[in-house]
């Protein structure tokens, strides 16, 4: 199958439009309306944007049938020093077979290649099958993963979800989710000349976060350790000039395991802070999930708790199944395994048990990167292989 039909060169050509246009988290909007267009443009029945700002493009069969969904996002993490780059971090430029541009990556080269895989798709049956294929352009994912895709699941209720994030052209069939856990001590304040008159936070967070650092990290076979990372610390007040402080908060990111539930994570900080409690009536603390709240393009604010459940999937899934055999029957050589990171399918697998699986052009660890790239090789095969993953999920009963 050639990779240099019209399809595979919208992919090019829309991959480097949407990285000409920034669209940090919160600023997504020109993105949204390149997108947009592009999907008006190339065969899509509908496109709408909901009260968030994702991006929804429809095509749909003559016939009912299963819905796919394409999941990508249009938001990218700030380029902290353009100067450092080779490349114009905005420029999508092609130099030496790769487009160069923050996002490349992470994850408008996905998100053009699905556009451009469904346009084709759609041409080339001339719309008659048996079902609905639709692409998102989510909001906020790089901050709130999960959280916009609430939204877009429920307007488009899919019976499957392809998720976009790099994977090198393998399949993806699960991941660690992720919870941030804020760990809060209580202390009493006093003046520096007179420590003994007040019960200092820090200290008591000191001790705390030695006993949680004891905890055994729960484990899987495939998904790996259940990871608790401190990530960041902070005292109350702050800064604390000649005085005890008298709070003192942590945050930890805690990589989560198949069926952990929001009861089973918290338990085990509980549990130290009680045997705190019982040697020392001063000790006083508390565990609790970080809360977060962001305002979008449109306006509207977006909040949730930062609770994002993990999910696996069977190898043996019949419709993990068909979409390896379609892969590797347009030349695909895919493997199976699980993405190191946490994704959408947070919602859509871990939260709302629709089958899902991952597949995206370029390598993990370009996201995020100085002189992030994608090669059109990788572009050209994502859009064929996105095509075949249409046909493989129609067809599965």
């Amino acid at each position: 199958m050639s990779a240099n039909n019209e399809f595979c060169q919208l992919s090019i050509a829309l991959c480097q439009e949407l990285v000409s246009l920034s669209s940090l988290s919160g600023e997504e909007e020109d993105v949204a309306k390149a997108l947009a267009a592009a999907m008006k443009a190339n065969g899509f029945d509908s496109v709408d944007v909901d009260r968030y700002g994702n991006v929804v493009g429809r095509i749909k069969g003559n016939q009912p049938g299963p819905c796919i969904l394409f999941d990508g996002h249009m938001d990218t993490v700030p380029v902290p020093d353009p100067t450092v780059w080779s490349q114009a971090p905005l420029g999508g430029d092609i130099v030496d077979g790769k487009i160069y541009g923050r996002g490349t990556s992470d994850m408008k080269g996905a998100l053009a290649a699905m556009v451009g895989a469904a346009a084709w798709f759609a041409k080339e049956t001339g719309k008659d099958f048996a079902g609905e294929v639709c692409v998102a352009g989510g909001v906020f994912e790089e901050l709130f993963e999960g959280i916009a895709a609430r939204e877009v699941s429920k307007a488009v209720n899919p019976d499957y979800v392809v998720i976009g994030e790099a994977s090198e052209l393998n399949l993806k069939i699960g991941q660690r989710g992720r919870a941030e856990i804020v760990v809060e001590t209580y202390g009493v304040p006093a003046h520096s000349a007179n420590p003994e008159k007040g019960v200092n936070a820090v200290h008591m967070m000191t001790t705390l976060t030695r006993a949680i650092e004891k905890v055994a990290a729960p484990q899987q076979e495939v998904l790996g350790k259940g990871i608790c990372v401190l990530t960041d610390i902070k005292s109350t007040p702050y800064p604390g000039a000649s005085v005890v402080p008298s709070g003192c908060r942590v945050t930890y990111d805690r990589r989560l395991l198949v069926g952990e539930t929001p009861e089973s994570v918290l338990a085990p900080f509980n549990e130290v802070i009680a045997v705190l409690q019982q040697s020392d009536p001063d000790f006083k603390a508390k565990a609790y999930f970080a809360q977060g709240k962001e305002k979008c393009y449109t306006g509207a604010a977006m909040k949730g708790e930062r609770f994002f459940p993990g999910w696996l999937y069977d190898a043996d899934e019949p419709f993990i199944t068909n979409t390896l055999a379609e892969l590797r029957a347009v030349g695909g050589t895919p493997e199976i395994s699980h993405y190191a990171f946490c994704t959408n399918g947070s919602h859509y697998a871990g939260e709302a048990g629709i089958k899902t699986i991952g597949f995206g052009p370029s390598r993990e660890n370009l996201a995020h990167t100085i002189d992030e790239h994608i090669e059109i090789d990788q572009l050209n095969k994502a859009t064929i292989g996105y095509k075949a993953i249409i046909k493989a999920l129609l067809n599965t009963k």
